[in-house]
């Protein structure tokens, strides 16, 4: 632990300040959070699927490299348990493999 001494008055003034900038921007996460809550409900009103949209901007914001690779294995693994073969991307993979 550092000792207190004449700089005590500064690193609380310090400390103060950067609780006070933490809380700010935590209060501006909850605005932009309800913000994007309502966006959701505006979809859903609007007849969309809610979780597929976020399905889609997470991938989206996915590096693509990384989901390529990602969507190739899980195509990998669901046409080993043989979970894509009445699909025509599950019968391409047999085909594949």
């Amino acid at each position: 632990m550092s000792d207190i001494g004449h700089n005590s008055v500064n690193t609380a003034k310090r400390l103060l300040s950067i609780i006070e900038r933490i809380e700010r921007l935590e209060e501006e996460r909850k605005a932009l959070g309800d913000d994007i809550k309502d966006i959701y409900k505006e979809a859903k009103s609007a007849g969309y699927d809610a979780p597929t949209i976020r399905l889609i901007i997470k991938r989206r914001a996915e590096d693509e490299a990384k989901r390529e690779e990602r969507e190739a294995l899980l195509e990998t693994y669901l046409a080993a348990l043989g979970q894509l073969a009445d699909t025509p991307l599950g019968k391409a993979a047999q085909e594949r493999f």
